[in-house]
C-alpha cells in the first residue's frame, strides 16, 4: 500500500520530467534559441529576473490586484448566492447577468473596461468577472442539495438556526466552496494576467511580458510565463491547505 502511494505521489513529478524533457530535446533539435529556448536558459534566466527589486514589485503588484478581485468575487459570489437560494426573485434578476459574465469573451471586457476606467483597475475587474459566476453557481449548488430530511431532524430536536448553520449546512457546504475556490482561482489568475498584457498597467508582470515579447527577449518571455506558472500553482496549493487546515481545525473543535 505504501509503494502504491508512493507511486501515485510521483506520477505528477515524472509527467513534469518527462514533458521538459521533450521540450529539452526539441529545442535542442531546432538550434533557434530566438524561437524556444532550452529549459536551462529559461531556468538561469527566471533566477536572474528573481535577484532583482523591479522582478518582485511587479509580481506583488499584479498579485493584489487579481487577489484582490477574487476577493471580492468570493465574498459577493457567496453572499449572492445565499441571497438568490431564499429569495427567487433575485434569482431571475442576477442569473442572466452572471451567465453574461461567464460567457462573453475576456477580450471583449477588457477592452470595454479599458474605456471606463483606468488601466490599473481593469486585471481587477476583469479577475472578480471571472471568479464571480464560478463562486456563485458552486455555492447556491451547494445550497440547494442540502438534505431536507435533515433539516427536519434538526427542527424536531430544536435545533436553532445557528446550530443548524454551523452544524449541518456549512459541513455540507464545504466541498462546494472547497471547489468554487480551486476553479476560481486558477481561471481568475490567468484572466487577470491575460489582462495585464492588453491594457499595460505601470509596473506589472504582464506589461514586462509584453515588453519581451516586443523586443523579442524570448528567454525573458519563457522566464516570465514560468514565474506565473508557479505562482497560479503555488496559489492552488497554498488555497487547498489553507482550506484543508480550516476544515481539520473545525472537525477537531466539534469532536471537542
Amino acid at each position: 500500500m505504501k509503494k502504491q502511494d508512493l507511486f501515485r505521489k510521483a506520477v505528477p513529478l515524472i509527467s513534469l520530467i518527462f514533458w521538459i524533457g521533450v521540450w529539452w530535446v526539441i529545442a535542442l533539435c531546432l538550434r533557434k534559441p530566438l524561437l524556444l529556448p532550452t529549459p536551462w536558459r529559461v531556468l538561469c534566466k527566471l533566477l536572474s529576473l528573481a535577484i532583482t527589486a523591479d522582478f518582485w514589485l511587479a509580481v506583488g503588484t499584479s498579485l493584489l490586484r487579481v487577489a484582490g478581485g477574487i476577493l471580492t468575487a468570493l465574498l459577493i459570489g457567496t453572499l449572492l448566492a445565499f441571497l438568490t437560494t431564499r429569495i427567487k426573485l433575485l434569482h431571475h434578476l442576477f442569473a442572466p447577468l452572471l451567465s453574461l459574465c461567464k460567457t462573453t469573451p475576456v477580450a471583449s471586457v477588457i477592452f470595454l473596461l479599458m474605456l471606463f476606467m483606468g488601466r490599473k483597475n481593469v486585471p481587477f475587474f476583469i479577475a472578480a468577472s471571472i471568479a464571480l459566476p464560478i463562486v456563485w453557481a458552486n455555492i447556491r449548488e451547494g445550497l440547494l442539495c442540502v438534505d431536507t430530511q435533515l433539516l427536519e431532524m434538526a427542527h424536531v430536536f430544536s435545533l436553532t438556526p445557528k446550530r443548524i448553520f454551523w452544524h449541518i449546512r456549512l459541513p455540507l457546504l464545504c466541498p462546494y466552496f472547497k471547489a468554487a475556490c480551486l476553479s476560481a482561482i486558477g481561471l481568475a489568475f490567468k484572466a487577470g494576467i491575460a489582462a495585464e498584457i492588453l491594457c499595460l498597467p505601470e509596473g506589472s508582470i504582464g506589461a514586462l511580458m509584453y515588453e519581451s515579447k516586443l523586443y523579442l527577449l524570448t528567454e525573458e518571455l519563457f522566464a516570465y510565463t514560468l514565474s506565473v506558472v508557479l505562482i497560479g500553482v503555488a496559489i492552488e496549493k497554498i488555497t487547498l491547505w489553507l482550506l484543508t487546515q480550516t476544515k481539520r481545525e473545525k472537525e477537531d473543535g466539534c469532536h471537542a
